[in-house]
């Protein structure tokens, strides 16, 4: 199955924040494939796929083939429907929602088997949410499920969630197809059916790289050998477990509370709700539809996997270690899924596209022309006072879809609890320019106030005093231009492992007049701009930007930064703090305050995080910022530390 002469190539994310841009104009983006919904085998997408992906953004010129994981996979034994319009094109497939059926059964053609998906209500619940169902049966189908169908499934996992990964021989790169065609990334979701469920207890649960990454499981009828157990948390629906299964699966996520409702039993942890188990006892097959729709909406949609973590760490010895998102676990994140538009608490998703923007173009013709707008459902009603909302500047990483970024950096969920309105602009060819023109270099300091001006103009219920400014990697280097471009706009900037930016004399000018509250944030495995890893502290240009800031700030500016006696920072803080963020991954934050004790920088440090979005920045952010508002008639900033 491996190819040792064939050098896997791991490349990074896109969305994690290649500060490349695109060759090919960008205008007109929709992050979508454009593709008719398709039901194949298994080797019939592997037939279609590398043609179908090579058309899309960031993929013209590359040679694509399906993943080689995937030679030697039994044929007609795995079946794929794709809902139309497939999120696709640099990191929007990420978007993807997969969902994996594990049944043993045996078809006697395509037609059974769509309409036995159909019988289940998936083919209708995937072309609402836009991505895949992956029907998957027996190797054997006399055996039934079993131990050697464990490779397949790693065959799969690996296929799927290779996004932009490639291969390398000589001087050849060729991308494999399969992830983009029908995989997705942290909306993945199994379900097992009788012996498919039991396979899935035995094989998949109780291997902690493979159940690590599956966002909820539905499980109906399943059995689980007594030697087995359940090797990490996970969202589980149990239909008619045994109590010895279900106790592995409440012990596994660590449960402390439960619920009945309507025939079904919930526990969960009461300090992290995702971990739950939810049990239905004695429960008839006619039921699996309603089931499934339960578990979807009720479970599934509320729960997210993202990987942060360096490749490789729990997958040794398999044959594709390292490839591209090989990263166990997966951090279990809450997810406010887009439903038709808009999520379940009232926040609506509009993509928009205007011309007016269009006479500040870079020197290809590029202009900020899409962007996606998140308006909570009382903004659009007009029944929230005028001047009360907050907004958000969302700027995206290199590479990468807006919608992908709002999500996975947490800010979707956080409006929606939080109730702001957030604009998310697609700038991938308006930001990084290979040149040493300082009028190109700097154009998004035009553009982002302008956009801004018209957001606020568009929206009577917004905060002019709390508009707020954040960005990851060429993101980040967003931030800092827009607020080099008209400070007076923002109330604080929160710029996420950035790439940094340098005003002009005149943007410094301006940043020393309006002052600037900014946290900057970086990782243990940033880019090399933002952390120095091989001396585990903060890299030369984010020493940069925060005296930069520092004196933009009239505060004192750090003459020599000391890393012997203030490791990572270099610099003693007016306060720090430290926390663990969603119990898995510890969190440093050092403030340096103004002569008025009001904190107006900060840096900001997570443990042994790779370079990626991970949704507990939103909150840092958030909190950060939401002290923060200016005064609309003296310009001034306002700090307020009682805003919960």
């Amino acid at each position: 199955m491996f190819n040792n002469k064939l050098f896997l190539t791991v490349v990074l994310a896109l969305a994690a924040g290649f500060l490349t841009s695109s060759s090919a104009l960008a205008l007109d983006y929709s992050g979508s494939q454009g593709n008719p919904a398709t039901f194949e085998t298994l080797e019939e997408t592997r037939a279609s796929s590398p043609a179908a992906v090579a058309h899309l953004e960031t993929n013209n010129g590359k040679t694509f083939k399906s993943h080689p994981v995937l030679d030697g996979y039994p044929k007609g034994t795995t079946y794929v429907y794709r809902s139309a319009n497939l999120f696709g094109g640099r990191a929007a497939a990420r978007l993807n929602t997969n969902i994996l059926v594990f049944a043993e059964k045996s078809f006697p053609g395509k037609d059974d088997a769509l309409a036995y998906l159909k019988s289940l209500d998936l083919i209708r619940i995937i072309d609402e949410a836009i991505g895949s169902v992956v029907l998957v049966t027996p190797s054997d189908p006399k055996a039934g499920f079993t131990a050697g169908d464990q490779k397949y499934y790693y065959a799969l996992q690996t296929a799927m969630l290779a996004q932009k990964a490639s291969e390398r021989s000589g001087k050849t790169m060729t991308y494999y197809s399969d992830a983009e065609y029908f995989g997705g990334y942290g909306y993945t979701y199994v379900i097992g059916i009788d012996g498919g469920a039991t396979f899935l207890n035995n094989y998949v649960a109780g291997t902690f790289d493979y159940v690590s990454r599956i966002a909820g499981m539905l499980l109906i009828n399943g059995k689980m050998e007594k030697i087995r157990q359940v090797a990490a948390l996970v969202p589980a629906y149990l239909v008619n477990a045994p109590d010895a299964v279900i106790e592995k699966y409440k012990k596994a996520n660590d449960v402390d509370a439960f619920t009945i409702e309507n025939g079904v039993e919930t526990h969960f942890n009461q300090a992290f709700p995702l971990r739950r188990v939810a049990v239905v006892r004695e429960a008839g097959n006619t039921e699996i539809a309603r089931y499934i729709r339960d578990a979807y909406y009720n479970m599934f949609i509320k729960a997210m996997r993202v990987p942060v973590i360096k490749q490789g760490l729990y997958s040794a010895s398999t044959p594709y270690q390292g490839y591209n998102f090989d990263q166990a676990p997966y951090s279990l994140c809450r997810r406010n899924a887009v439903i038709n538009g808009v999520t379940r608490d009232g926040i609506h998703l509009t993509r928009k596209t205007s011309e007016m923007f269009s006479d500040l173009k870079t020197k290809d013709g590029e202009y900020l022309q899409t962007w996606f707008e998140y308006i909570p459902d009382e903004v659009l009603k007009g029944t929230v006072p005028a001047g009360t909302v907050p907004l958000i500047l969302a700027m995206h990483g290199g590479g990468d879809d807006p919608r992908v970024f709002v999500d996975e950096i947490g800010l979707l969920d956080l409006a929606g609890s939080e109730r702001f309105v957030m604009v998310a602009p697609e700038h991938q060819s308006l930001n990084f320019a290979r040149t040493s023109d300082p009028g190109i270099q700097g154009l998004l300091c035009n553009i982002l106030p302008r956009f801004v001006k018209h957001i606020i103009q568009t929206y009577p219920a917004l905060d002019r005093s709390r508009v707020y400014v954040t960005g990851y990697s060429m993101g980040g280097a967003a931030t800092l231009k827009a607020v080099n471009g008209d400070p007076s706009l923002f109330a604080a900037a929160i710029p996420m492992a950035a790439a940094g930016y340098t005003g002009t004399p005149e943007q410094a000018a301006q940043l020393k007049k309006a002052h600037m509250p900014v946290m900057f944030t970086t990782s243990s495995f940033d880019l090399p701009g933002a952390f120095d890893q091989a001396r585990g502290n903060i890299a030369v240009p984010y020493q940069t930007q925060l005296n930069l800031f520092l004196g933009y700030n009239g505060m004192k500016v750090i003459d020599a930064f000391d890393f012997a006696t203030y490791p990572i920072n270099g610099f003693k803080a007016d306060r720090f703090e430290k926390t663990r963020l969603n119990d898995e991954y510890d969190n440093y934050c050092w403030y340096l305050n103004n002569d008025d004790g009001i904190p107006m920088v900060a840096l900001n440090y997570t443990e042994h995080l790779i370079h990626a979005l991970y949704p507990e920045y939103a909150r840092i952010a958030w909190d950060f910022a939401k002290h923060y508002s200016r005064d609309q008639k003296t310009g001034a900033i306002r700090y307020n530390p009682h805003v919960k």
